[in-house]
């Protein structure tokens, strides 16, 4: 079902992009850079409980450091997220009271992932929770393990996906999706997991094509895309529990 949704016009400015391994500065809500807070992007990030995230991560760091850089991959995606100029609020969808504490903390909206049903019904429900406070949001959904993601690429992912009704970024193996989005009175849909680039391209949602966006496509599963998220640029929190450890 379509809603109908007045939607204010905008002028995309300049990104704010990072230094590795500093502090993201907070966002300033009057910087003429960032778009209408009314019109601007909802974003849903779903965060299973650390206990099971990453599971393939052990391989390369461990298993009491899996869980720690579990949480300082969402603390620098949802802290990335916060100062993009595009981006009016965040909503993580989690049962994990440590990373609900700690992304909250962040500015972040925490939602209680109730449906417990694996992560499309997290996202689904996570949209919902948006949408129940805007109708007219625009959401999208981001994965919580880009920890070299950097605010001004994911600018220009946004604008793009702003032209279509859903759109979707696939990941750096272009197998997987780490990027989904839907306009003003449109269903998310998200059909998250596996070769799920297919299922979205299946579904209407159009791939966006953007060189020099590496940051919003490289997802962390294992210890070659840590490495790879490395060459990126990591994230102050990432760096601080894997730069130590990985020598």
């Amino acid at each position: 079902m379509l809603l109908r949704c007045r939607v204010t016009p905008y002028a995309p400015g300049p990104g704010v992009d990072r230094v590795g391994g500093t502090e993201w500065a907070p966002m300033n809500a009057t910087d003429p850079t960032h778009t209408d807070p009314v019109d601007g992007w909802s974003l849903v990030v779903p965060l299973k409980p650390l206990a099971l995230a990453k599971s393939r991560l052990a391989a390369a760091a461990g298993a009491r450091l899996r869980p720690r850089l579990a949480l300082a991959f969402a603390e620098d995606t949802v802290g990335a997220v916060l100062n993009c100029p595009r981006v009016r609020d965040v909503a993580v969808v989690t049962d994990d009271p440590a990373a609900a504490a700690a992304l909250a903390a962040l500015g972040a909206r925490i939602v209680p992932d109730t449906p417990a049903a694996g992560l499309n019904a997290a996202l689904a429900h996570g949209v919902r929770a948006v949408r129940s406070r805007r109708p007219c949001a625009r959401v999208a959904a981001l994965n919580a393990d880009l920890p070299a993601l950097r605010p001004a690429e994911l600018t220009r992912v946004l604008d793009a996906a702003r032209k279509f009704p859903r759109a979707f970024l696939a990941d750096a193996a272009e197998i997987g999706t780490t990027f989904l989005s839907a306009g003003p009175g449109v269903e998310l849909e998200p059909a998250f997991g596996g070769a799920s680039r297919r299922r979205h391209l299946s579904s209407g949602a159009v791939e966006i094509r953007l060189a020099g966006v590496d940051s919003v496509r490289r997802d962390v599963d294992t210890g070659e895309d840590l490495a790879a998220a490395g060459a990126l640029g990591l994230g102050p929190r990432t760096a601080a529990r894997w730069l130590p450890a990985a020598g």
